[in-house]
């Protein structure tokens, strides 16, 4: 069965991938930056406010499949510090119910644009 891609109106791309595919029953979103959709531009501030941001536009690109975040079983999260996970966690708290989905933070050395943050999930239909 060949992927099927998801395109959401409110979510910024800045490379050459899909907002999300599907296969399977499976949804698979391309990790998200807290990029503001409108300007391109990346929000500032804290990790909290740009982990906002990110599940702003990964929950636009789960809206345009038709699903919720209680459909989300899996999210990958790349940090730039660990230093803020405390911060980051306390606001990806706030977006889901328990129990929660799988999840792996990882540091990284960089992300595009410079965010401090970028958030991937697998959902399932």
């Amino acid at each position: 069965m060949p992927r099927q891609a998801i395109t959401a109106a409110n979510a910024a791309s800045v490379g050459s991938y899909s907002h999300a595919v599907e296969i399977d029953g499976f949804v698979y979103l391309s990790g998200q930056t807290p990029l503001d959709p409108p300007s391109k531009m990346l929000v500032g501030g804290s990790i909290a406010e740009q982990t906002r941001q990110c599940f702003a536009n990964l929950f636009g690109v789960l809206a345009a499949a038709g699903l919720t975040p209680d459909h989300v079983i899996k999210c990958n999260t790349y940090l730039t510090d660990m230093a803020h996970f405390d911060e980051y966690d306390a606001e990806y708290r706030t977006h889901f119910n328990e129990p929660y989905p799988a999840r792996t933070t990882v540091a990284v050395g960089a992300l595009p644009l410079g965010a401090q943050v970028e958030i991937e999930m697998i959902a399932h239909r």
